[in-house]
């Protein structure tokens, strides 16, 4: 298992709703919980994955997510067992708009 933290600052968009989970960890996938927390404008993101050795892929990934929403004071737990790139934007996508109450 490894842990990877990134942390994005300017962010303009605060959710305000309660946490919410997205997702489901098992083979090939991944669950999100998404969460308003005071964190001075910053979106923080823990991942916890199975597969070691992908910072790089995760940070890109990372990176894209928060310039599509810009979150600012934003908490975001992942556990992923090895989810492609694709399934992780989709399944943020989705904690996102749960948060937002957009449809899915």
């Amino acid at each position: 298992m490894e842990t990877l933290n990134y942390r994005f600052e300017q962010g303009t968009q605060r959710l305000k709703a309660s946490p919410q989970v997205v997702g489901v960890v098992g083979s090939g996938n991944l669950e999100v919980l998404i969460e308003a927390a005071d964190l001075a404008g910053a979106c923080a993101i823990e991942i916890t994955t199975a597969a070691v050795g992908f910072g790089p892929i995760w940070e890109a990934v990372m990176r894209d997510f928060h310039q599509r929403w810009l979150l600012a004071d934003t908490r975001i737990s992942i556990n992923d067992m090895g989810a492609t790139p694709a399934v992780v934007s989709l399944r943020m996508d989705q904690a996102v708009q749960t948060m937002l109450g957009e449809p899915r």
